[in-house]
């Protein structure tokens, strides 16, 4: 498919080596600075918040947390839940 509007990556990381993983993400970046738009779903938080513009958590099907990814990302639930640690500002 020649230049997409849209891609929609589901766990792209599931198996991959960390240098894969950040090769990954490095090319979500690329594509969505060339006018892509990405729906990213992703298990691998600290990497999703990385490339993300906007975050949505969901838990049993439901959206707890939304909003930009830079915010999510400092959500003390969200750094205690998926982040392994505690919330830094």
């Amino acid at each position: 498919m020649a230049r997409p509007k849209v891609l929609l990556l589901d766990e792209p990381s599931m198996g991959l080596a960390p240098l894969l993983v950040k090769q990954v993400a490095e090319t979500v970046k690329q594509l969505n600075a060339e006018g892509v738009t990405v729906l990213l779903v992703e298990q691998m938080a600290t990497m999703a918040l990385s490339v993300a513009h906007r975050s949505y958590v969901i838990q049993n099907g439901r959206v707890v947390v939304e909003g930009p990814s830079a915010q999510v990302a400092r959500d003390p639930e969200v750094v205690r839940a998926y982040l392994g640690g505690a919330a830094t500002h």
